[in-house]
């Protein structure tokens, strides 16, 4: 069925059922940003395949909203579908809600399943449409009716996590979230994002790819606390450490009809940009709803000692599958066959040899040429080329394992490469040095910092339309909030908090130039503290991602002495620390 096809289907639903415009998000009932297969309802319907995006659909219309990172993937997807593309934050470009505003008539009616959208999310659009007495219909996933081989939910097992990894105990977790609790006077805490149950819980699980969660709901209170999830999946381990923290388990879906029997005299705490709006709505008769973050969030954002020194190892690990990649394919390119896709399953062959190994962080980005300036850019069967001793190929890519995430971007050199293209290579680079070298007063935010990283390239005229770098959680999601590198805060991305001491998080500047090439440089880094003095608490990065970067492509004469200087430092701490793991043959080279 083409997306056309699907599309008449769903407005013949829409019809029946009085629906003038119907919503359709990328997510799944948890606001997670990577989706399962059974979630996958946007992608079904529009064909684009991005990670993010949110596709509405009228009468005779329809358009597709996503940011600057698949702005020229989407293009291609949606070319034919009738799905008009939305550059977010390009000039003119309207917002989600005044374009459903604009296509919806008075007394209209405006439908969503209440599950997929967050509740502040749905509120502001609900309220918006109320000027126009618009009819709300929250109840039903119409995509459902069209989607006839649609996957099921996923059924894999779920592991406990020790403490020799996690560092901190679910007792210990239960116990800082209820002193929180107790200070906002909250007698219910719904906690409905997957990371942050799966780090209160030391849980972790294979529900969505690359992403070691579990489909479940926790609702903390003083005395018990309960866990919605297919029980199914949990380990002897994990019911011994629920039944030792007074977890009670429910069923996954029991969720909905549970909180309509939370008591009116209950204070629910909760963050409702991410706790959906079907639970919301069945919350009508708690009389007060404290609205804020998980204090999870920022719990789990600064890693423990014992979860940073884990996260060193799994870098290590990291960096000699990478290093042996890039050996083996620098002295194979022209030799022997490789492509974009059998360099990736190489790639990841090298990391699955590394003890501790779960699965790549994310779909491995391996990207030739002009494939590399589609930011998220992943090779299919037909897109997929064979490589040659000439141009670049951008490889983003990260394990999970035992000890750690990790996540890293080189930009190999085949062969020949344009002026252009070295000179991109050289100033993203510098870029990259600059933000690695920082120092900075405590309290200063990734906004303040993001300057560093872009002024090479701002001082060319040219820019990347993406952040320049994001948290990342420990062996759990690769892009965490809520610390990121950006040069201004945008609403909807929650990566622009006060830089604390532990907080892992990406440096990762670029170059994308349409139909030609792709660059970035990407390593991981961790808040570090260094000197206090009378002006205050100085901090800096400390970087923990060791692999090389391609000499090929830097022309010497555009970096300055210190820039030269911090890359040899960096080189020579790489080959200290990945060299005992590699043969004579790569040590040599």
């Amino acid at each position: 069925m083409t997306v056309v096809e699907k599309l008449i289907e769903l407005r013949a639903l829409m019809a029946e059922r009085g629906i003038d415009v119907y919503m359709i998000p990328t997510s799944d009932f948890h606001e997670t940003e990577y989706v399962g297969e059974h979630f996958k309802a946007r992608y079904f319907m529009s064909g684009f395949s991005g990670s993010q995006g949110t596709l509405v659909v009228c009468k005779d219309q329809a358009a597709l909203w996503t940011d600057g990172r698949y702005f020229i993937q989407a293009a291609k997807q949606l070319k034919g579908s009738g799905i008009e593309l939305m550059r977010m934050g390009e000039e003119g470009v309207p917002t989600i809600v005044s374009y459903i505003y604009d296509h919806i008539c008075e007394h209209g009616g405006f439908g969503f399943d209440g599950r997929v959208m967050n509740t502040k999310l749905a509120a502001s659009i609900c309220a918006k449409l109320s000027e126009k007495q618009v009819q709300i219909i929250c109840h039903e996933d119409l995509v459902d009716k069209i989607w006839k081989d649609r996957p099921a939910l996923p059924k894999d097992p779920a592991f406990f996590l020790k403490e020799c990894y996690s560092g901190k105990s679910t007792a210990d977790k239960l116990a800082d979230i209820l002193a929180v609790m107790k200070k906002k006077q909250a007698t219910h805490h719904i906690v409905t994002t997957l990371d942050d149950i799966a780090w209160i819980l030391n849980m972790r699980g294979n529900d969505i790819a690359h992403f070691p969660v579990v489909l479940a709901y926790l609702i903390i209170t003083e005395n018990k606390h309960h866990l919605f999830v297919d029980r199914s999946k949990l380990s002897q381990e994990l019911l011994d450490n629920f039944a030792q923290n007074e977890i009670e388990l429910h069923p996954y879906d029991a969720v909905y009809e549970f909180v309509k029997i939370i008591p009116k005299t209950a204070v629910v705490m909760m963050d409702k940009a991410h706790v959906n709006y079907a639970i919301s709505e069945n919350l009508k008769q708690v009389s007060k709803i404290i609205d804020c973050p998980n204090p999870s969030q920022m719990m789990k954002a600064i890693k423990n000692p014992v979860e940073l020194e884990n996260n060193r190892k799994a870098h290590i690990k990291d960096g000699v599958a990478m290093t042996k990649f890039m050996y083996w394919l620098k002295t194979n390119v022209g030799k022997m066959e490789i492509s974009e896709i059998s360099a990736s399953d190489y790639l990841a062959e090298l990391r699955a040899q590394q003890e501790g190994f779960l699965d790549v962080s994310f779909d491995t980005i391996a990207a030739y040429k002009e494939h590399a300036a589609m930011m998220h850019y992943s090779a299919t069967k037909e897109s997929d080329v064979l490589l040659k001793p000439e141009g670049m190929l951008l490889v983003d890519s990260g394990g999970q394992y035992l000890e750690g995430t990790t996540d890293i971007t080189r930009t190999f050199v085949l062969g020949a490469i344009s002026d252009e293209e070295r000179l991109h290579f050289s100033a993203a680079l510098r870029g990259h040095i600059a933000l690695s070298k920082a120092h900075f007063l405590y309290g200063c935010r990734g906004t303040n910092l993001d300057i560093l990283a872009r002024g090479p390239l701002w001082e060319m005229g040219i820019d990347y339309k993406c952040g320049t770098g994001h948290g990342v959680g420990h062996l759990l999601n690769v892009h965490e909030g809520p610390n990121g590198f950006r040069w201004r805060i945008v609403s909807e991305r929650n990566d622009s908090c006060v830089l604390e001491e532990g907080m892992t998080q990406s440096n990762e500047p670029g170059v994308y130039v349409e139909g030609s090439h792709g660059i970035r440089h990407e390593n991981e880094c961790v808040v570090v503290k260094g000197e206090k003095n009378e002006y205050g608490q100085f901090m800096h990065l400390e970087t923990i991602t060791f692999v090389p970067f391609d000499l090929d492509g830097i022309d010497p004469d555009v970096l300055s002495s210190y820039e030269k200087q911090w890359l040899n430092d960096y080189h020579q701490e790489v080959y200290e620390k990945i060299s005992p793991y590699l043969t004579e043959e790569e040590k040599t080279w």
